[in-house]
């Protein structure tokens, strides 16, 4: 089981181009982007952060997915680890299996993340 501090979501975030998605889901398990693998851990957001993210890193990009992740199915290391303005990100040190994902979204934009934020509300 992941570990991780008290009174975390245990449902965050992945934005992942379609074939990143593909991958994972022939290999069954997702090892990170080129991103994850330079800094060695997964990228993850909860949904408070996850609008910004795609507004940093995937503005204007097509071809994006995003996968929501049970981290309570995650068997690497979960880290909370302070990044942007200090805020705790979710950072996976391994890989997260396909088994973990709960739910996957093709249609991303800014609303998308809205509605996220508004389900964990």
């Amino acid at each position: 089981m992941a570990t991780q501090e008290q009174q975390q979501p245990t449902k965050v975030f992945k934005i992942l181009g379609v074939a990143e998605w593909q991958a994972w889901q022939d290999s069954g398990s997702f090892r990170g982007a080129s991103i994850d693998l330079t800094d060695g851990y997964i990228h993850l957001s909860t949904a408070a952060q996850s609008k910004e993210t795609f507004e940093k890193y995937f503005a204007g990009q097509t071809g994006l997915v995003v996968a929501e992740v049970d981290l309570d199915k995650v068997a690497d290391p979960v880290r909370w680890e302070a990044s942007r303005g200090g805020a705790l990100f979710p950072h996976v040190y391994g890989g997260i299996p396909r088994t973990a994902v709960a739910r996957v979204f093709e249609e991303v934009n800014g609303e998308l993340f809205d509605r996220l934020l508004a389900e964990q509300s």
